[in-house]
């Protein structure tokens, strides 16, 4: 028995008669989380967790029709039990349990098993068939722990203030932007760009608490800057934009940093494997805690962490799917005082 289906459209549950995560428009969509390549435009009707609403909204358009569950609570479709129970991966994030004459099913999305203090933590969720990501699903991948990466980025900044530098991090407005922020609450005035601003914006409205930051604009003095931390996202580096700011010194942060070739390829000044993905360890707990007999793997790695699943005894599927691009380019605008505010 499977309560899962993978068309054209993305994964469908017939019984329900809906759709999860469609990267085509369709009558009645459940999304895992507000990322790009989860949350797309064109469907008739979206069921998210309370605290993507707002960020859907603000992405998607103020016009389409969403309703909210809050984690835990139930909802009947279509004789289909559905609950939404934490990711851990973004704020909103959500995995998907359905039930159907005792046959459970769970599509995790994205996911992240350290508690980053803003996310609520991934819970695990039993089930019969698990869908899973990879997209660290190597065993290269292995993350510090979330105060020891905060450590070496605090250290980090530490050195440039001594330098009179600017802390300049590299990263996407949507998860990691708001989990730079919360990491490094007092430390010096945090500025972001714009289109995080607006996003914050949009999660507070969900009652969620944002540490304070202000906007921050290319044509800015340079007194407002220098020493300061300023949160950018990843299409303005390499751009004159960027390079506007004074004695700045840039890092990424992201879990490809985790091979050193990939800071070299993008010329920053530093770069902290910061990710809010699961590691290969962390795929592995998960998975086996599930209990699942039947694991289905979507993106990143899938024919590797597919294949090592199954040689361990545990029952798994490739599966070809349009996820994996939550870190999308992200639109950016005017960028002076005037002009971007």
């Amino acid at each position: 028995m499977s309560l899962l289906q993978f068309t054209n459209k993305g994964i469908y549950c017939q019984q329900g008669n809906f759709y999860i995560d469609p990267w085509q428009p369709v009558d009645y969509a459940l999304i895992t989380h507000a990322h790009g390549d989860h949350a797309r435009w064109g469907s008739m009707h979206y069921l998210a967790h309370e605290v993507s609403k707002p960020i859907m909204l603000a992405r998607l358009g103020a016009d389409i029709s969403i309703e909210t569950l809050p984690y835990g609570t139930t909802k009947m479709i279509n004789g289909v039990k559905v609950s939404l129970h934490p990711a851990g991966h973004i704020v909103g994030s959500a995995q998907i349990r359905m039930e159907y004459n005792g046959f459970v099913s769970v599509i995790s999305g994205d996911y992240k098993v350290e508690n980053d203090h803003i996310s609520t933590p991934l819970e695990i969720v039993k089930c019969n068939e698990f869908v899973t990501e990879s997209t660290f699903g190597l065993p290269i991948y292995n993350w510090l722990s979330q105060q020891q990466i905060f450590n070496n980025i605090k250290n980090w900044i530490s050195g440039n203030q001594r330098n009179q530098r600017t802390s300049i991090f590299i990263a996407y407005s949507l998860g990691k932007a708001q989990r730079l922020m919360k990491g490094l609450e007092g430390i010096a005035p945090i500025l972001v760009h714009r289109s995080i601003d607006r996003l914050n914006r949009a999660i507070e409205s969900a009652g969620i608490q944002l540490p304070k930051t202000s906007l921050w604009y290319a044509d800015m003095p340079k007194v407002d800057v220098q020493g300061n931390i300023v949160i950018l996202p990843p299409s303005l580096l390499g751009t004159n934009v960027i390079k506007r700011i004074p004695n700045g010194a840039i890092a990424i942060c992201s879990g490809w940093m985790q091979v050193r070739g990939s800071r070299r390829w993008q010329s920053a000044d530093a770069g902290f494997a910061v990710s809010d993905h699961a590691d290969w360890r962390g795929l592995l707990n998960t998975i086996k805690a599930t209990g699942a007999e039947q694991v289905f793997v979507t993106h990143g790695y899938t024919a590797t962490f597919s294949k090592y699943l199954n040689e361990i005894g545990i029952s798994a599927k490739e599966v070809i799917t349009q996820y994996g691009n939550d870190e999308e380019a992200e639109v950016t605008g005017p960028e002076t005082k005037e002009e971007g505010r």
